[in-house]
């Protein structure tokens, strides 16, 4: 009768424990699921999702269906495409550097019109290493975001002009706003060289965040690849879709 006992406590645990799971994933993580599947997205774009696990990274950086959100640098929207969705009836989302053309280039896509693009007047010019560029000190026009995310674009940038972007994000943020970094490793203080110019130092990363008033939260693991040496660029047919990225939590303090 004790065995019995045991037996079905241990199965009535399991199964809260389940139903509470499944109950955390009917809000923002559903609604990322959602999006991942919509027809707006190219089966290219789907097929980087196993990699890139928007889901686990986003859930790791603490979004929520009611946030307001700025992505720096959207490049081709591919996280734009989840986030719009995934944030269209409670929250806002924002693209900037790069916003206007997002905006432009979904304009005509059905449930994409609540994109809303802060694009500084800032001038962007070579770096002082090659092929990387910086910008100089600016502000973006909107304020008191609860969130900002950028995947991998700190390695485009020189010290001066990550510097510059972590003082906009931080001047932008609302007491207590999450600054989500996602970017491709590079060693440790190894030097600047054409194979490792789009891969950045996880620890320089940090100590620049860090100086520019951000609290070190937390880092995940979720894009660690173990057979990645870092010796490579990362477009090597070799590397690409494989690269170790680091991804960072910092918080601006409350």
């Amino acid at each position: 009768m004790r065995i019995i006992k045991l037996v079905t406590i241990t199965f009535l645990l399991s199964f809260f424990s389940a139903s509470q799971l499944n109950a955390q994933e009917t809000g923002f993580e559903a609604s990322i699921k959602a999006a991942m599947q919509s027809e707006a997205r190219t089966d290219a774009e789907k097929e980087r999702d196993r990699n890139r696990k928007p889901v686990q990274t986003l859930k790791f950086f603490g979004i929520d269906s009611d946030m307001k959100v700025l992505e720096l640098i959207p490049g081709g929207g591919w996280y734009t495409k989840l986030l719009v969705p995934a944030l269209s009836e409670k929250g806002e989302y924002y693209a900037a550097i790069g916003g206007e053309r997002i905006k432009e280039r979904l304009a005509e896509t059905p449930g994409f019109e609540n994109i809303k693009a802060i694009d500084p007047d800032i001038e962007i010019k070579d770096g002082d290493k090659p092929r990387l560029r910086t910008v100089s000190a600016f502000s973006f026009s909107e304020k008191n975001f609860d969130a900002i995310l950028t995947f991998r674009n700190v390695h485009n940038f020189d010290a001066a002009g990550r510097k510059s972007v972590n003082d906009a994000a931080f001047e932008a943020l609302k007491p207590g706003g999450i600054y989500g970094v996602v970017d491709h490793t590079r060693r440790h203080m190894e030097p600047f060289t054409a194979e490792n110019r789009r891969r950045a130092d996880p620890v320089q990363i940090i100590k620049e965040a860090l100086d520019s008033g951000f609290e070190f939260v937390d880092y995940s693991d979720l894009h660690y690849k173990s057979d990645d040496e870092l010796r490579f660029e990362v477009g090597r047919k070799t590397v690409t879709g494989n690269t170790d990225r680091f991804t960072f939590k910092f918080r601006k303090p409350k």
